[in-house]
């Protein structure tokens, strides 16, 4: 049985600006910028630009263009949503966890 925790605020919206740490560099942050109207971008990310997002059932749906070895790849990355509050975002890809932290931008 898989028992899934979903933690919300009431009223608490998805949309603005979150990070998290770059591993092993400090101070460097990255992330995606969740904009109303399903307009996404990267944070700090040249080579994964996020275009658009929705949220269905608890499912984040990001999509956009991955840019590498002189290719650029569409892609559709659907993550559930484990807990949203208004400074924390937790997100869910099979066994890959992201901690994300609001910003104030």
């Amino acid at each position: 049985m898989v028992v899934m925790l979903f933690t919300a605020c009431h009223g608490v919206g998805i949309e603005g600006s979150w990070v998290e740490p770059v591993s092993g560099m400090d101070d460097m942050y990255q992330g995606i910028k969740l904009e109303a109207g399903g307009k996404a971008s990267s944070v700090n990310m040249a080579t994964l630009q996020y275009e658009s997002w929705t949220n269905e059932g608890g499912q984040l749906i990001l999509t956009g263009k991955s840019i590498g070895n002189r290719q650029i790849l569409s892609f559709s990355d659907t993550l559930i949503i484990e807990k949203l509050t208004q400074d924390s975002l937790v997100l869910r890809k099979g066994n890959h966890v992201i901690r994300y932290s609001k910003t104030g931008e």
